[in-house]
């Protein structure tokens, strides 16, 4: 059974700091393209981050641009996101994503209909 499993998420107040991480078994994913994607209250799922199957090709929402960081451990077969200068519009459900198709080296894709599995979430709360 593949599982993806969010952890690392909190309160934490304005400009603030977090690390996520996504820890996957069942299967490896160092042919496959990774991604986080977060849900607030109310809105749809929105792409934050992607990053290539060589880790060395990444993509990123202009709202997270030059905050966030997306990486990759293929040995540990998991994927992580650090983020810096949090901001209150920074709350939501953060939810890592894996293609289940062998992938270009260099291939990311922003669009949820691409990722077949998901995690279950980790929350995210930026107080102001």
């Amino acid at each position: 059974q593949v599982q993806l499993v969010e952890s690392g998420g909190g309160l934490v107040r304005d400009g603030g700091s977090l690390r996520l991480s996504c820890a996957a078994s069942g299967r490896s994913f160092t042919r496959n393209a990774m991604a986080w994607f977060r849900q607030a209250p109310g809105k749809e799922r929105e792409f934050v981050a992607a990053i290539s199957r060589d880790g060395t090709t990444s993509n990123y929402a202009d709202s997270v641009k030059g905050r966030f960081t997306i990486s990759r451990d293929s040995a540990k077969n998991t994927v992580s996101l650090s983020m810096n200068s949090l901001k209150p519009e920074d709350t939501a459900t953060y939810y890592c994503a894996a293609d289940s198709r062998t992938t270009g080296p260099y291939y990311t894709a922003s669009t949820p209909d691409v990722y077949d599995y998901w995690g279950q979430g980790t929350q995210v709360t930026v107080s102001s």
